[in-house]
């Protein structure tokens, strides 16, 4: 008889903390605790968080997910209406008001300060400029506090180049709270350079989840043949956290949804993987693709443990009499 085939071995160093951050759990729950108040549908505008496993299961509980509040019919305008954790211009609660919307507004607390960052910013007389990337919805809802002309979306070092003020002494920043910190530490220096005059924010505007997975990353790159990060292609921080997998050591770095999108073919001699999740993704999928490498190597999973998480974001006032059972719960955390 055959031998049977030895799977190859692998050491899996699994990022700790990894996943769904107090924001993205706290939007999640709001959508979860709105079905459970008020029946479906809940109208989403917006994907709530960037993750298509995510907003798959929130449509089977009954959500309904637009990009404009137009889309709701009108015999439904008592239905609840959910702004995404990513944050909206002002025109967007305006506009549900006039239309006497029933809305529940599920911005990350950690982007309304960099809201109230920017507005500061302009009522001391300062052109605002925001380090961020063009077309997410952070960025839009961002610029969207302020009026028009007041603020100017900084990307690269050539824009700080190009920028010419009307006054470079009357100038702030903040900035998207998903980026790299490294690109972001470098475009502040090139901003403090430029203008010394620039008045930063009054406080650290990327998010606490950001820099602790990307911490967590370069921890564990080094000598990495595979790095993989669970994430959605329109998720920024994921994308992120891609990058600085490269830079801080990992062979190969790759942004993968389900385990089905691991190229097998490409990665059969690797030994070593790193494996973290953006902030958006859930757990679930992690396992999942743990699950997936046991089936084709003997592995072992080295947990690096870089930080502790203890933010808890509470919902709004309107929905804490409602009551979670530990399904749901398993369903915010991402666990199911």
């Amino acid at each position: 008889m055959p031998e049977n085939p030895t799977k190859p071995p692998l050491t899996i160093r699994l990022c700790q903390p990894r996943g769904f951050c107090a924001g993205v759990d706290r939007a999640i729950q709001i959508v979860v605790l709105a079905l459970k108040k008020y029946g479906a549908p809940v109208y989403v505008r917006h994907e709530i968080v960037h993750n298509r496993y995510v907003v798959e299961g929130l449509q089977n509980l009954g959500a309904v997910f637009i990009e404009e509040l137009n889309e709701i019919p009108d015999d439904h305008h008592e239905c609840p209406v959910v702004f995404s954790a990513h944050g909206v211009p002002k025109s967007v609660p305006a506009d549900a008001q006039a239309r006497e919307l029933f809305y529940l507004d599920a911005t990350c607390p950690l982007v309304s300060k960099v809201h109230k960052q920017a507005m500061r910013h302009q009522r001391l007389g300062r052109h605002v400029l925001l380090i961020g990337h063009a077309g997410h919805p952070e960025v839009i809802g961002t610029m969207g506090q302020l009026p028009e002309g007041c603020v100017t979306l900084i990307e690269t070092e050539a824009d700080v180049a190009n920028f010419e003020p009307a006054d470079p002494e009357a100038l702030g920043f903040v900035t998207q709270t998903t980026l790299s910190v490294e690109d972001t530490a470098g475009l502040i220096r090139a901003l403090q350079k430029k203008f010394p005059e620039i008045k930063a924010a009054a406080a650290e505007s990327i998010c606490y989840a950001t820099t602790n997975r990307q911490e967590a990353v370069k921890e564990t790159a080094p000598g990495a043949d595979l790095f993989l990060i669970v994430g959605a292609p329109n998720s920024s921080n994921s994308r992120r956290l891609v990058e600085v997998a490269e830079r801080a050591g990992a062979r190969m770095s790759l942004l993968v949804q389900r385990a089905s999108e691991i190229p097998w073919d490409e990665i059969a001699g690797i030994s070593t993987l790193g494996l973290s999740a953006g902030a958006s993704a859930p757990e679930i999928i992690v396992d999942e693709i743990i699950d997936a490498f046991r089936e084709r190597f003997e592995v072992s999973v080295d947990l690096a443990v870089t930080a502790t998480e203890t933010e808890d974001f509470p919902v709004m006032r309107v929905l804490r009499d409602v009551e979670l059972t530990a399904a749901d719960m398993a369903f915010v955390n991402g666990t199911v």
